[in-house]
């Protein structure tokens, strides 16, 4: 219930944004989590995610709704002496998660995704919209 709950508020959260315009060029207003693309095309979605630090194997992509993308990684690094000679520490280490609301319902099959050099890019199939039917009148 409160997965759900998330799911829902940070989709909200992610419309808001998108429809004010901010979310599209002001990607500091989302402090947590890697960077995100989100691209829709004729026929699919494009969904391209900076994920530096992180190996494949430690890379999980979940489908929780035909609109919302679940992402969650470990992303290493050399985490010994964390506090000592540091000026300035911004790039973060662990464990993540990010859910992103996507453009248009899409479909699992045929989704595909591939990692290179710390990006991955998923590409989803957008689900065809249901047609309605003829009604004919007597």
């Amino acid at each position: 219930m409160m997965n759900e709950m998330r799911v829902d508020m940070e989709g909200r959260f992610q419309s808001l944004m998108t429809d004010a315009g901010a979310g599209r060029y002001l990607p500091a207003l989302r402090a947590e989590g890697p960077r995100v693309d989100v691209c829709s095309h004729e026929d699919e979605v494009v969904v391209v995610v900076d994920l530096p630090g992180a190996e494949k194997e430690d890379i999980s992509l979940r489908l929780v709704t035909p609109r919302m993308l679940e992402i969650s990684a470990v992303q290493k690094g050399d985490m010994e002496d964390a506090q000592e000679g540091y000026y300035v520490r911004e790039r973060m280490y662990g464990q993540m998660k990010r859910m992103i609301a996507l453009p248009t319902e899409v479909k699992e099959e045929e989704a595909r995704a591939t990692f290179k050099n710390g990006v991955i890019e998923i590409r989803l199939k957008k689900a065809e919209a249901e047609k309605g039917s003829v009604i004919s009148i007597e």
